[in-house]
């Protein structure tokens, strides 16, 4: 991709989803004065937020304390970013009306990335990082079997998505992949998924964001945006603030339900060399009905030389103090190493082998919602949430950021807000 053809791949909302498209955009109506929109947040929900205001046609400003860096990572960096139908393996997604939403969402953000590993080679100027895989999910009873319908009902959903490809359920899969006895699986079910390579695909999106004229600026944003949202607004001269800042929601909403799912990733080089090259997801849900936290196998590559292996999700911990010896990430290596032959014996990435982050979880799960609350002078808020996608920003990405159009268009009519509900129409 050149620096001239970057704006020539352009979103459209059409109903509530967003669509990629390729080529010219219809151009806008240059006597109509453009509104800008203030995002906190330079996360992948901020940027894709930020994509999809651009080209409807919004000026931009983006600010965040911390901007992708393969040196310093930020949470979106870190994610597995491996698109799943939710719930995901990491589970704690209960919500009926965040998960209804989800399922929605998701479906958007498939449709998005898999047009646009089809459009843009990755081999072209910059390299997005996205690539279709197979992923293959494994269960140590039959679907049918478990105390719950919750992992079948989430297979048979998948199979009614038209456009999810190479949906398979066979138990042989563990055989093709040698699954090692001691994992104790028994079936299994298989569908192409997009697979992000987080590090290249943030920087791909901060170039597309800066040719289709975003500002971003560094800075800090502290305590609750509502009361310093006049002040904002003034300063930027915004129409409206869309806070997508993920874990500070606790913070720059006043949302005391947020808290953190600690996770981590190991990373190991992934050439064929030490072990045979793994080029498909492999994973196991967690099952709430186990009763107990370590249960998932989170097998990736993310990209053609790194594997990352993971399956770790701790609530409440905020603490970033996991190295390669603490125990739970010697018991997640082990039950990595239990779906891959030759495992064991894979030699670290040099230059990041442990990577962990904060998940930003919240008590009812996804909020993308209109602020409820007044401002202090009494006036409706201009303030757009869109926070508490946990694991999955990625996956929901393109589909909040759909929903988040629509809000900027309610708060320019002065209508209401309104209570986040199962559907925008």
């Amino acid at each position: 991709m050149s620096i001239a053809s970057a704006p020539d791949f352009f979103l459209t909302r059409i109903g509530d989803e967003l669509v990629l498209n390729h080529g010219q955009a219809t151009p806008l109506n240059l006597n109509v004065p453009k509104k800008r929109v203030l995002i906190v947040g330079g996360g992948v929900t901020g940027f894709t937020t930020a994509w999809a205001l651009l080209d409807a046609g919004y000026d931009v400003t983006i600010i965040a304390e911390r901007w992708a860096d393969p040196k310093n990572r930020i949470t979106s960096q870190i994610a597995g970013a491996l698109w799943e139908f939710p719930p995901a393996v990491c589970g704690k997604h209960t919500d009926v009306i965040s998960l209804h939403n989800s399922k929605r969402w998701c479906m958007t953000a498939y449709r998005v990335f898999d047009r646009l590993q089809e459009t843009m080679p990755r081999s072209d100027y910059l390299d997005h990082g996205v690539q279709m895989r197979m992923a293959n999910f494994f269960f140590d009873q039959k679907m049918e079997n478990m105390p719950d319908r919750g992992q079948l009902d989430k297979f048979e959903e998948i199979c009614a998505q038209k456009d999810i490809k190479g949906i398979r359920r066979d138990a042989n899969i563990v055989k093709e992949h040698e699954v090692n006895q001691k994992a104790g699986v028994v079936d299994a079910y298989q569908h192409l998924a997009p697979v992000i390579d987080t590090d290249a695909y943030m920087n791909w999106l901060r170039f597309v964001l800066v040719c289709k004229g975003a500002v971003m600026e560094t800075r800090r944003i502290n305590g609750d945006l509502l009361d310093q949202e006049e002040e904002l607004l003034a300063e930027y001269g915004a129409d409206a603030i869309v806070n997508a800042t993920g874990l500070a929601g606790l913070e720059l909403a006043g949302d005391a339900s947020v808290y953190p799912l600690r996770g981590a990733l190991i990373r190991v080089i992934n050439d064929g060399k030490m072990f045979p090259k793994v080029t498909e997801a492999l994973a196991v849900t967690h099952d709430d009905t186990r009763g107990e936290d370590e249960d998932i196998v989170f097998i990736v590559p993310r990209n053609d030389n790194t594997l990352i292996l993971g399956g770790l999700a701790q609530p409440h911990k905020y603490e970033l103090d996991l190295t390669l010896d603490s125990p739970e990430i010697l018991r997640m290596r082990e039950r990595c190493n239990n779906f891959v032959p030759g495992l064991e014996r894979a030699e670290y990435d040099p230059d990041a082998p442990l990577v962990q982050g904060l998940r930003p979880f919240r008590g009812s799960n996804v909020r993308v919602e209109r602020e409820l609350r007044l401002r202090p002078d009494g006036a409706m808020s201009r303030i757009v949430h869109s926070y508490g996608q946990g694991g999955a920003g990625f996956s929901l990405s393109f589909g909040c950021a759909s929903d988040v159009l629509e809000l900027i268009e309610e708060v320019e009519l002065g209508l209401p807000a309104t209570k986040m509900g199962c559907a925008r129409h």
